[in-house]
């Protein structure tokens, strides 16, 4: 058990590193609520990892909403000092994204993280690759945050299926196959609603 939350966090670590974020904030002068604040919820996302309540697709999304909010608090120090209404602002951000955070870590649909995540190395490469389109499709307003949702709800599914394929230590090729195609299917109605004209923004 213990070497099982030493990969997941070691995961968690890779992902942190891998969108600029330090588990270890640095800490900036005149916001140390703020920045102990924005450790502490990095901290939980991975117990959530850890846990299987945050899947690392979803660890993803809240990693980038944390280091946009550690953007604005650097964007507001850099005269020297953040006033009274830029902390606050900071502060009701990081509320925000804590209650998400929460929320997840009381869902009671677990994903338990695979012991061996290189046991399918193509389909967590392809489920990561849905996962960005999912959110650059939020972020240019080509899908909404009911669809986004939506989209991640059936990403959950086929975590879970991985999740339980893997759990007697074998995935099976039929089983790599269903993972396939259920990815698919997810990424082709990804792309279907991105590249849709007639869709409006916003």
């Amino acid at each position: 058990m213990k070497s099982k939350f030493l990969t997941t966090s070691l995961l968690a670590s890779a992902l942190l590193a891998g969108l600029g974020i330090a588990p270890a904030m640095a800490q900036g002068t005149g916001t140390p609520r703020i920045d102990q604040a924005q450790q502490a919820i990095v901290a939980r996302i991975q117990q959530g990892m850890a846990s299987g309540h945050i899947t690392p697709s979803e660890a993803q999304v809240l990693i980038r909403r944390d280091r946009d909010i550690q953007a604005r608090e650097s964007l507001y120090k850099s005269n020297g000092r953040a006033t009274a209404q830029e902390r606050q602002q900071l502060r009701n951000d990081l509320a925000a994204l804590n209650a998400d955070v929460e929320r997840m870590m009381a869902n009671q649909e677990v994903v338990r993280p695979p012991s061996q995540a290189s046991d399918t190395p193509g389909i967590d490469n392809r489920a990561y690759q849905v996962s960005q389109r999912i959110e650059e499709g939020v972020r240019t307003g080509r899908i909404s945050p009911r669809e986004a949702r939506r989209l991640q709800s059936r990403e959950r599914e086929i975590a879970r299926h991985e999740s339980f394929f893997k759990s007697d230590g074998v995935v099976t090729r039929n089983e790599r196959r269903q993972l396939r195609e259920e990815l698919d299917g997810l990424r082709n109605d990804v792309e279907r609603m991105i590249n849709d004209d007639r869709r409006g923004r916003g």
